[in-house]
């Protein structure tokens, strides 16, 4: 069956002008593969059907409803297809599960990308769609690629569409729906999760595409060294690990090349008995003409092939040097990879928290949004423990506004390891939320009278500040007299750990509220 989504194209005319080729490439079988390679990899070996899809299992269970919009027309029972907005990293298979729907029966496949569609063409589908469904009883499939990049009103134009099941709409974005799809549109489709495909999907992915007719056709091969180095750099995105196979395969080809070409069949490496050269040159049109027609059209297999060409980790290093960061400044992954170094350095793990300063960093994260975090985590979680985290925490921002990356990684290294590396306490923080919540409570009443301010004329005969005591001219410093308001006498917010200096702390604590409080 011809590929939909290949440019390759059955194609039997063997007198057409072939272009040089390759010394591993020699017949016109190997022409034709080379011109069905003009799509990418990625496009090339995109499945047919859900059992092809690699991954995301947990969506296509039996009865699930991407099952039931790629079964199309022939879809069981009473339920109509309901719309779907596919959320997931890139290379999860999104677009995949789309062109897989588009081949359901009965169904009109239109694709828009939000990037370069607005609501005319919006509503122009919807009146296609209305008219399909009337008059030749077919069911419009949309496809809206990236349809975060919608605004509201875009997004509003299609709600009529989707509620009147004029279009299914197949809606696909890496950016959490919650924020970036309205709220009506979220109500009428079912919000489907896509996750990172695992190392053995990559790795099964991969193997596929060397030896499947569509890929690479076996003229490759994966060394295992290069096989880990691929699924390695993909991050889980099946795109990059096809893209990257595709250039290291290229640079392979590209070695064998250099090297020089190999001798063809019959010539140098065997001598000719019989010097009958224009019997050689029809034997191997002979030869190529069996390979098209005992072969697959279009695809190359020859009486004798060469060895596949081996490629190895030096391959993938050349052609790509370092793996992909998923990290998006405006999006999830900010706030995950975010989340996820603070608390590693509130766990006490430093090598988490420099794998996730450095994650931030190589993706091009603020500094000083990183510094910013730094610093709100000294106080929040280091806190009286080791009272000099912040006071490194404060240094390392004001270092990273003096000196600028990348010397300012340094810097924030530094920090990260002071801060995960310290005894940790947020009795302060807790402290502070405590007090809030009595004052969010309605606790707190009057400020004890000998506390007021009695600066101004007239305030020493309110009361103001009458009986107050100057610590500084009591023993120890210490005063014996009411601070807090009356209901909050004898409150104790902060509740110092035994971590760290707040061990000394608890101690000293102890002994300033006797006198404080009298006792």
């Amino acid at each position: 069956m011809e590929d939909l989504f290949g440019a390759g194209a059955d194609n039997d005319d063997e007198s057409e002008e072939l272009p040089a080729t390759p010394h591993s490439l020699r017949g016109p079988s190997d022409a034709r593969w080379m011109a069905s390679q003009r799509s990418p990899l990625a496009v090339r070996m995109r499945p047919r059907t859900l059992d092809d899809v690699v991954g995301q299992q947990h969506l296509l269970g039996h009865g699930s409803p991407l099952r039931q919009l790629a079964a199309g027309a022939e879809a069981a029972g009473p339920a109509g297809p309901s719309s779907v907005i596919l959320w997931g990293p890139p290379g999860t298979g999104k677009t995949t599960l789309a062109h897989v729907i588009a081949r359901g029966p009965g169904r009109k496949f239109v694709e828009l990308s939000a990037i370069t569609a607005g609501v005319k063409d919006v509503r122009r589908v919807m009146d296609e769609a209305l008219t399909a469904r009337d008059l030749y009883k077919k069911t419009t499939v949309l496809f809206l690629d990236e349809i975060h990049r919608f605004n509201k009103a875009q997004q509003d134009a299609l709600l009529p569409g989707v509620e009147n099941r004029w279009v299914v709409l197949v809606a696909a974005t890496t950016e959490n729906p919650s924020f970036s799809v309205v709220s009506p549109l979220l109500s009428r489709s079912l919000l489907l999760t896509l996750k990172p495909l695992t190392d053995d999907d990559i790795a099964g992915l991969l193997q596929r595409a060397v030896a499947d007719a569509r890929g690479l056709a076996g003229r490759v091969e994966l060394s295992p060294e290069a096989m880990d180095h691929l699924v390695r750099l993909s991050g889980g995105d099946a795109r990059r690990a096809l893209t990257a196979l595709e250039a290291a395969a290229g640079v392979a080809f590209g070695d064998s090349t250099a090297v020089g070409p190999s001798a063809p069949a019959g010539t140098d490496a065997v001598p000719e008995e019989d010097g009958d050269a224009e019997e050689s040159g029809d034997a191997e049109a002979t030869n190529d003409a069996e390979a098209i027609n005992d072969g697959e059209p279009g695809l190359a297999n020859d009486g004798a092939p060469d060895a596949p060409v081996l490629v190895e980790l030096r391959h993938t290093e050349r052609a790509l040097d370092a793996a992909a960061v998923r990290y998006d400044r405006a999006g999830d992954q900010h706030y995950d990879v975010a989340s996820a170094f603070i608390k590693s350095i509130r766990g006490s793990d430093v090598d988490a928290a420099l794998h996730y300063l450095a994650r931030m960093l190589e993706a091009g994260e603020d500094p000083r949004f990183v510094a910013r975090r730094i610093v709100i985590s000294a106080a929040e979680d280091i806190g009286m423990a080791d009272p000099t985290a912040l006071q490194t925490a404060v240094a390392a921002a004001q270092a990273v506004q003096l000196i600028g990356m990348p010397e300012g990684r340094i810097v924030l290294a530094e920090a990260v390891v002071h801060l995960a590396t310290a005894p940790k306490s947020n009795a302060a923080y807790m402290g502070l939320n405590k007090a809030v919540a009595d004052v969010r409570a309605g606790f707190g009443g009057g400020i004890p009278m000998h506390l007021r301010d009695a600066h101004y004329p007239g305030a020493k005969q309110l009361g103001h500040g009458k009986s107050y005591k100057y610590a500084h001219d009591e023993p120890h410093g210490v005063a014996t007299q009411q601070y807090p308001p009356d209901d909050l006498v004898g409150k104790d917010y902060y509740q110092p750990t035994n971590n760290g200096a707040e061990r000394d702390i608890a101690a000293r604590l102890e002994r300033l509220r006797k006198i404080v409080r009298g006792e």
